[in-house]
């Protein structure tokens, strides 16, 4: 059995995917005219566009997907732009911050900033950013296609605890297992799964406050 994670490798990866996906995140900006109480809603609707097809493509393999880390990392970078799209909505920019919440959101670990921050600035990182691109990627599908499944390259490193991120219904889960038509079924649970990741990142930023993501 592998030893657990530690909050070093975690960091570190987390780290890159945040500065990975920022400037797909950027290019995906919002309307700026749309009121405050939707914007969050608004995350996750637009990555279901832009991603949960990606996410729910490893489907047509059936249940093979689920023996494989393809559904795991690729709907989990899906995910990641979605929690950091709601993370810039409430002005958070700190690195620690924006870790934590990926952390915390993704893979259901509870590290705070303060945990974080040492570790960032010790921690030099064990993968080359030459191996997965150069973070600027160019606009259009192309682009997005790329930055996802760069995304998901890099979170292949910590495949053991992406089992804990957002999940869609039992019954779309389900339906997902079937060859070929199962990726219908994948694409409403990672619709669905969209949603929970924005409302828990908005319930983390803003304790107390019922969250409605539809």
């Amino acid at each position: 059995m592998a030893p657990p994670l530690s909050d070093a490798v975690v960091v570190d990866v987390l780290r890159r995917l945040d500065r990975l996906t920022a400037p797909l995140v950027r290019r995906l900006g919002r309307p700026p005219h749309l009121p405050p109480a939707e914007r969050d809603a608004w995350w996750a609707t637009r990555a279901a566009q832009m991603g949960a097809v990606g996410g729910g493509l490893p489907r047509l393999a059936g249940r093979i997907a689920d023996l494989l880390p393809l559904q795991n990392t690729v709907g989990t970078a899906v995910q990641s732009l979605v929690v950091l799209g709601v993370a810039g909505e409430h002005g958070v920019t700190d690195p620690a911050e924006r870790v934590s919440l990926l952390s915390q959101v993704l893979l259901d670990r509870p590290l705070s900033p303060e945990q974080a921050r040492p570790l960032l600035e010790r921690v030099r990182g064990s993968y080359a950013e030459a191996a997965f691109g150069a973070r600027e990627e160019r606009a259009g599908l192309v682009g997005v296609i790329r930055t996802i499944w760069r995304a998901a390259r890099l979170l292949s490193r910590i495949d053991e605890a992406l089992d804990a991120r957002p999940k869609g219904r039992l019954g779309a889960r389900a339906f997902a297992q079937l060859p070929v038509v199962g990726v219908l079924g994948g694409y409403a649970a990672e619709r669905e799964a969209l949603r929970r990741a924005a409302r828990r990142t908005a319930e983390l930023l803003e304790p107390g406050r019922r969250v409605t993501v539809t």
